[in-house]
C-alpha cells in the first residue's frame, strides 16, 4: 500500500484521494499530487516571506568563522529564498554573504 502525502497547509496525516485529487478532512484543502507544490516560507511569527523581503533577527545568532555575533534586531535586506534547511540567503554589513533560518527572523 501506497503511503499518502501529509497536508502541506496544515500537515494533517490523514488525507485521502477523490477522484485524484488529494483532500484534507481537517482543513478541507484540496491538491493534484502530480503538480509540484511550492513551499510556502514562514518567519517566526507566521508571516509569509518572499524574494526581496527586508527581514529583522529576532535572537542573537552565533557566526561560524567570527568571534562576534549577529545581533538581535540586525536588519537584512533582499532576501532571497533558497531549499534546505538554512533557507534565506542575504548579504549583511559587517559579514558579507551568509545563510539565515526563516525561524531566527521576522519580517520587517
Amino acid at each position: 500500500m501506497m503511503a499518502l502525502p501529509n497536508c502541506p497547509e496544515c500537515g494533517s496525516g490523514y488525507t485521502y484521494e477523490d477522484a485524484g485529487m488529494m483532500v484534507c478532512p481537517e482543513c478541507a484543502h484540496e491538491w493534484n499530487p502530480d503538480e509540484k507544490q511550492e513551499e510556502v516560507v514562514r518567519d517566526a511569527v507566521g508571516n509569509v516571506l518572499q524574494d526581496g523581503d527586508a527581514v529583522t533577527v529576532i535572537k542573537d545568532l552565533k557566526v561560524k568563522g567570527s568571534s562576534n555575533p549577529l545581533k538581535i534586531g540586525t536588519k537584512v535586506k533582499s532576501i532571497r529564498l533558497v531549499d534546505g534547511e538554512h533557507n534565506i540567503d542575504c548579504k549583511i554589513d559587517g559579514f558579507g554573504a551568509m545563510q539565515l533560518k526563516s525561524e531566527f527572523v521576522k519580517k520587517a
